[in-house]
């Protein structure tokens, strides 16, 4: 990979550009000299909206990874299936299962996967094209999808009520949670979801698999929305410990710890709304 590695942010809850779709959602655009990989899918069609207006053909993806399940994640997927036919598609097999938001003073709302797209993604022709993420995988060379993340921390949690039934009797453990990473000659870039494994633990988590202490960048949903300040202040100290250099926070941070981060960190924070773009030298080959 010689080309710099560019990140552009497709889908996210703001957008600072006229004529660029802001919604409750997630999608980044990955490209390099040989490779195009989409990670998450937003909620809707505001993906591709998005992609015309930035000149990004989304038929020319290489791969899509789904960080999990929850729709303003995969609800753009069933948009998209003809139109990437030669992607092959990363998910953890929990990403098909029901999930429910179970606040107490509000509806359940089901947030899974739409029905339709876990439908559609069953039939014979999709078999070839799903490869599912147990553990880490190497989606494509250099890229790698974490699959499950160890769970060490005793302050973090998946993030909210979040339930594998309407009748609040199964709390989901949101398993299918994942993160995709690759290596600069400054250090890891990491890409989340919505860390409902908890950044902590998946920064860590990281670090174990490649040996690797140093991040130079952190993007994307940290789930923090809930956080106590205590959950914020052991954030901040990880992002220290590992030396983490570029912060965007994104999607579910939530404003009370995106302005934590920002006041933390100054000099690191970038804003990651819809449009954002981020480049990245790449490790020699």
């Amino acid at each position: 990979m010689d080309k710099e590695i560019k990140i552009t942010i497709l889908v996210d809850n703001t957008s600072n550009h006229p004529t660029l779709l802001a919604e409750h959602g997630w999608a980044v655009w990955i490209e390099d000299e040989n490779y195009n990989i989409l990670f998450d899918t937003g909620r809707s069609g505001v993906i591709q909206a998005n992609a015309k207006v930035l000149g990004i053909d989304l038929s020319k993806a290489d791969a899509i990874v789904l960080s999990h399940g929850h729709n303003d994640h995969s609800g753009g997927l069933m948009q998209l299936l003809d139109e990437t036919s030669q992607a092959k598609i990363y998910l953890h097999p929990d990403s098909l299962k029901p999930r429910y938001s179970c606040h107490l003073d509000k509806p359940i709302r089901n947030i899974g996967m739409p029905a339709l797209t876990r439908l559609h993604l069953s039939q014979p022709q999709f078999h070839d094209r799903i490869n599912l993420t147990r553990k880490p995988t190497e989606v494509l060379p250099g890229y790698i999808a974490t699959g499950p993340i160890r769970r060490m921390s005793e302050y973090e949690d998946v993030g909210g009520p979040f339930f594998q039934d309407a009748f609040k009797a199964e709390p989901d453990p949101i398993l299918d949670d994942q993160a995709l990473f690759f290596k600069t000659p400054r250090g890891l870039v990491v890409i989340l979801g919505c860390a409902h494994s908890g950044v902590v633990n998946t920064l860590h988590y990281i670090a174990d698999l490649t040996g690797q202490m140093d991040f130079l960048a952190v993007l994307g949903g940290m789930h923090l929305l809930a956080a106590s300040p205590e959950r914020i202040e052991h954030t901040i100290h990880a992002f220290r410990v590992h030396n983490v250099q570029q912060i965007g926070a994104a999607h579910c941070t939530g404003d009370k710890a995106t302005a934590k981060l920002w006041e933390a960190f100054p000099d690191k924070c970038f804003s990651c709304s819809v449009g954002t773009q981020i480049e990245f030298e790449p490790c020699p080959q």
